[in-house]
């Protein structure tokens, strides 16, 4: 038996490591962190990676899953590497093949004092036995092949149901980008290449249950067009959605990058689609443009959210209430969240994975104060939590984002 003690965030507040909704188990946060919450190797990238991803299988564990159950695992670095560096680091720490999909995020800032990385991580337990496992590999830039050996990336991954692609840049084959400086043209390149990943894996963008993006912009006219273009590859009822601005992507001239959750049944020998409960509370605010994303959804036995920001309720007016106030947009945003969940007869505390993307200038002690806000809220032991400190989110008037997963 395993004695060694498991590690802990830096918080003062109970927090759960692993949580399970449906058949789905989620990790939040995974970094280089000892019993104490101590970073044990600050400042050092590849070490941390390392730390990180021993720590995730211990979290794991609790949930009777391993490393070669993880789907999908996404890294938030914080480093001068590009995001290649940090993918064959993690691929070598997988050693069976095909690799889980594996998605990056340079970020210029992390939650803890002396933190390089953090994984997010969606496992399935003993999806490598099903009978539906497909796989759709992605092209790895020339000068960087060498760092894989012979194996392959994994692009998008089908495990059962469940389905996920790696979010990407529009980046071609040799790992220049395309379009350089077009958000909109990107936008576009990235949708079709992963409209091909999901047809490959006998699903479509309909059956998305999580929509996520990263884009260049502070200002709504710079939103709006890659919005547009996002969302012309949906019909609607789309997804949930969080998307949030960056402050660094790779290759040079990137503007946005793109990811998808979906889900997708086989019956009969058919790929069909999953009916999914849909409910959206007149309270909770709309996009200031026209968009076929969802609030919240349901389906086997897991509810989606999408990111929830301080917008005025019940309008699409796209103004933000108690602009700029970090604490106050917590605990109003953490309401639509409770909003979301009641029609399902769910609350905040039957959330299993909370994604926070929150202002900063990047202390420790703002990440406490935020966690303190959010542990007020939910009124329980935390679920995993992922903690994205940035610079600036949106506009100078929003200061926080917050999506998650709950047991449905």
């Amino acid at each position: 038996m395993n004695t060694s003690k498991i590690w802990t965030l830096p918080v003062a507040h109970t927090h759960h490591l692993a949580a399970t909704a449906g058949a789905l188990t989620f990790v939040g946060g995974a970094g280089d962190f000892d019993d104490a919450g101590r970073i044990r190797n600050p400042n050092h990238l590849d070490r941390q990676i390392e730390g990180a991803v021993a720590n995730l299988a211990q979290a794991l564990a609790a949930e009777c899953c391993d490393l070669d159950d993880v789907v999908k695992l996404k890294a938030f670095f914080t480093d001068e590497a590009d995001d290649w560096h940090v993918i064959a680091a993690l691929a070598k720490l997988f050693p069976t093949d095909p690799l889980p999909v594996i998605s990056t995020v340079p970020e210029p800032l992390q939650p803890f004092t002396g933190q390089r990385i953090q994984l997010q991580a969606v496992a399935q337990r003993n999806w490598r036995t099903h009978d539906d496992v497909r796989v759709a590999t992605r092209p790895i830039p020339p000068s960087k092949k060498a760092s894989f050996g012979a194996r392959a990336l994994t692009g998008g991954l089908r495990a059962g149901e469940f389905v996920a692609v790696a979010n990407r840049t529009a980046e071609g084959p040799d790992g220049a980008v395309v379009k350089e400086g077009d958000g909109i043209g990107q936008s576009h390149a990235i949708m079709e290449t992963h409209a091909a990943t999901l047809a490959e894996l006998g699903a479509s963008f309909q059956d998305s249950v999580k929509m996520e993006g990263y884009y260049f912009g502070t200002t709504r006219e710079q939103w709006a067009g890659m919005a547009k273009a996002r969302a012309s590859h949906f019909r609607e009822p789309g997804p949930p959605a969080t998307v949030v601005p960056c402050q660094r992507l790779n290759p040079a001239g990137a503007m946005t990058k793109i990811e998808v959750m979906a889900m997708r049944e086989r019956w009969n020998g058919f790929d069909k689609y999953i009916p999914r409960e849909d409910h959206w509370p007149k309270r909770v605010w709309d996009w200031p443009i026209p968009l076929p994303y969802r609030q919240a959804i349901r389906l086997r036995d897991t509810i989606w959210l999408g990111g929830q920001v301080p917008s005025e309720p019940g309008r699409n007016s796209g103004k933000r209430v108690m602009a700029g106030q970090l604490m106050p947009q917590t605990r109003f945003t953490m309401s639509y969240i409770e909003d979301l969940l009641r029609p399902f007869g769910r609350q905040s505390a039957d959330l299993k994975i909370m994604v926070c993307y929150f202002t900063s200038t990047g202390t420790e002690a703002e990440t406490a104060a935020f966690v303190q806000t959010l542990a007020d809220c939910v009124g329980g032991a935390l679920p995993p939590m992922t903690l994205v400190p940035k610079p600036m989110m949106h506009t100078a008037d929003n200061t926080v984002e917050i999506w998650g997963v709950a047991q449905g």
